[in-house]
């Protein structure tokens, strides 16, 4: 689905996930699931399938309007998406000079490994410099080990590339547990979802760069600007659920 409701945060349908269940999972109703969906038939949900959802609803008793958000969060939302955006764009060009051996491949990585200290820098107010290193941290590695399969894969070395995935995704699974850690309202099995998708993404993008399908390339991007909006808006939701006095 195209439309996004101010306020409100995506979820993509998993299997066996119902009306109820989403309602129940998010503090919500299905009336609120319903009207934050408009022109959407909810009444046959499929995988993969993405809807709005005004977390909270129930509890707070809110009736939400279209714009409602206050300005703390509306600055901590926008923030969070200009940093997933940067993380997406900065590993793009990256790979872009990586594969193609630019000159800049050097100065581009480094702005690519500032995403981690400016994320680290966001979340600090939050929960303390010492916490927020560690995410820092795995998520420095995080893009060491992207750079790393692209270069083995570049190479034509299987077996590196192969093992450099491994790790990858271990490293994903440690960030899922890491953030689900210090956020109960963040979801492990959610973030390990969401972080996999991410991967598969950053992998395509890499091979349609070495395989010269730059149209599929292109293409793809979209789909990682709209994913990492995804991952911005879950953070985002999370913290202002975890800490809702910072945000009135």
């Amino acid at each position: 689905m195209d439309q996004y409701l101010q306020g409100t945060i995506t979820h993509i349908i998993q299997p066996n996930d119902s009306l109820y269940w989403i309602a129940q999972r998010y503090d919500t109703t299905i009336e609120a699931i319903i009207a934050a969906n408009p022109g959407v038939d909810l009444g046959t949900l499929y995988i993969g399938q993405r809807i709005n959802v005004w977390p909270g609803y129930k509890s707070h008793g809110i009736n939400y309007p279209v714009d409602c958000i206050t300005q703390a969060k509306f600055n901590l939302s926008n923030h969070l998406r200009l940093l997933w955006e940067q993380h997406i764009t900065w590993t793009r060009l990256t790979i872009i000079s990586m594969v193609f051996d630019l000159p800049d491949v050097d100065l581009v990585t480094q702005r690519l490994l500032r995403n981690p200290k400016d994320f680290e820098a966001a979340l600090v107010p939050f929960y303390g410099s010492q916490t927020v290193a560690r995410f820092s941290a795995l998520l420095r590695n995080h893009l060491v080990i992207a750079a790393n399969l692209v270069n083995a894969a570049k190479a034509g070395d299987n077996n590196a590339a192969a093992e450099a995935e491994r790790i990858w995704y271990n490293n994903a699974r440690d960030i899922a547990a890491f953030l689900a850690s210090i956020n109960p309202y963040w979801s492990q099995q959610e973030w390990e979802k969401m972080l996999f998708d991410h991967l598969a993404l950053v992998k395509n993008e890499a091979v349609f760069m070495l395989t010269n399908e730059f149209q599929k390339g292109i293409d793809l991007y979209d789909e990682m600007e709209r994913q990492a909006m995804m991952m911005a808006d879950v953070m985002t939701e999370g913290i202002v659920r975890q800490f809702p006095g910072r945000f009135r």
